[in-house]
């Protein structure tokens, strides 16, 4: 039997149930999810079963039929990869020292209710940074403050709601939340580990999968100060190959161009019928809530052919005219990647009228979308090593990143350069003859200027 630490995570009640699996509940690929009487009661809260009805990658379901898995699934996955991840950790000595029971029992919790903020399709539409709609982020608080999730945490887990939405929405500032939130929010954490393999089952394609999630569990550690989780050496391959598997699944699914123009559709239409937002109604959609609420709100607009061609009888999404990626075009890449949402817009409207003049053929200010990155970068990958220096004894420690020049380039330039490129995306009966307009660049770029 593994030595306990200074504290007892072993007589955590989730922590038995993942050893003894006496009752759990069946989720893919082929995982038994251990439940216990407080974690059956937060399943049963109405914030977490709206999740069943939230799905997890939203408009990837156009291009990837299977992948229409909920934030609920994924939730579960994410639990269960929380009470791995303090399975491994209680034998960690700086862990051990920082994290008492109290602070495991917040993790776990937080780790199955991260995503009780989410509302369907947020993701594109937080993208826009409109100042009226507020990350799901920031949701958590108030939704564990006065829910009926909230009130299970206080009577069924002793734990206070706010500390769990601390840990849920990075503001805990004490050591073992700075600890703590860098298992629920880090290079390697319980989300991307769950994200990755679920989404590349249901979307039918391998690259998610390609990593060795044993093994990397197994190198988890703490760094030198004790605040943040790193690994040791030994599971330096299998972080290398998680960073190519995100790497792979941003290329080819979540970025792949035709959900990209599903996103592109989304966002004009939220953008025509922005006047009609009702926040505190529209961050507690799920996804039928929303797609009513889009379809009312678009009826008679120029959004109403957008929302149709993505949730209407017939799929009829734009098609590609032109992309460019920050090594070939730099100039077009630099000019539109990271503007806000509004200028966009504006510069595709001017695009409509510049292609109309050049083509001589009828394009309305909607039968164009330029679908440009957002400032945010999506892939950073600061994560410590820790290498035994030798029969000396002792360690060393090093960022992944001076040690993987892999890391470097994926992570970094070929995920920024490459795979979040500016895409112009035309309605089908112009796009053909957009695609073949030679000199596309040059007016992309002229449409820039206002």
């Amino acid at each position: 039997m593994e030595p306990d630490g200074p504290m007892n995570l072993a007589s955590l009640p989730e922590l038995v149930a993942l050893d003894s699996i006496v009752e759990g509940v069946r989720i893919p690929p082929d995982l038994t999810v251990p439940l216990t009487p407080r974690v059956r009661l937060l399943l049963d809260t109405s914030e977490m079963r709206r999740l069943a009805r939230v799905s997890q990658l939203g408009l990837v379901s156009l291009v990837y039929p299977g992948a229409r898995h909920d934030r609920l699934e994924h939730s579960l996955g994410v639990y269960r990869l929380a009470l791995e991840f303090l399975r491994r950790l209680r034998q960690d000595e700086r862990f051990a020292a920082v994290v008492d029971e109290s602070d495991a029992t917040a993790f776990i919790a937080a780790a199955l209710l991260h995503d009780v903020g989410h509302w369907a399709f947020c993701h594109p539409v937080e993208d826009m940074a409109l100042p009226e709609i507020p990350r799901h982020e920031s949701l958590v608080a108030s939704l564990l403050a006065g829910g009926e999730a909230g009130a299970v945490l206080r009577d069924a887990w002793s734990l206070d709601p706010a500390r769990v939405a601390s840990l849920i929405d990075g503001t805990a500032d004490d050591r073992a939340g700075r600890l703590l939130r860098s298992l629920l929010s880090g290079p390697v954490d319980v989300d991307k580990m769950d994200y990755l393999v679920r989404d590349s089952l249901h979307a039918g394609v391998p690259y998610g999968r390609h990593f060795d999630q044993p093994r990397l569990l197994g190198s988890l550690c703490t760094d030198d100060s004790g605040t943040t989780l790193a690994i040791s050496d030994k599971g330096r391959t299998a972080a290398e190959l998680m960073v190519f598997a995100r790497y792979v699944m941003f290329s080819e699914v979540y970025w792949h161009h035709a959900v990209r123009s599903a996103t592109a559709m989304l966002q004009r239409a939220v953008w025509v019928v922005r006047d009609r937002i009702e926040p505190a109604r529209l961050v507690r959609c799920d996804d039928d809530g929303f797609i009513r609420w889009i379809t009312t709100a678009a009826a008679g607009t120029a959004a109403e052919p957008l929302v149709n061609g993505l949730f209407g009888p017939v799929r009829r999404l734009f098609k590609r005219a032109a992309s460019f990626d920050a090594v070939r075009h730099p100039e077009v890449h630099r000019a539109l990647a990271g503007r806000p949402y509004a200028e966009t817009a504006a510069i595709a409207h001017r695009l409509a009228a510049g292609l109309a003049d050049r083509l001589e053929v009828t394009i309305a200010p909607h039968d164009i979308l330029v679908d440009a990155p957002p400032a945010e970068r999506e892939v950073e990958f600061r994560l410590r090593v820790k290498e035994r220096a030798g029969r000396g004894g002792g360690s060393r420690w090093h960022w992944l990143e001076d040690l993987s020049p892999v890391v470097r380039s994926l992570a970094r330039e070929q995920f920024d350069d490459l795979v979040k490129r500016v895409r112009v995306f035309a309605a089908p009966h112009v796009a053909a003859r957009i695609a073949a307009c030679d000199d596309l660049p040059h007016i992309v770029l002229e449409s820039t200027h206002g």
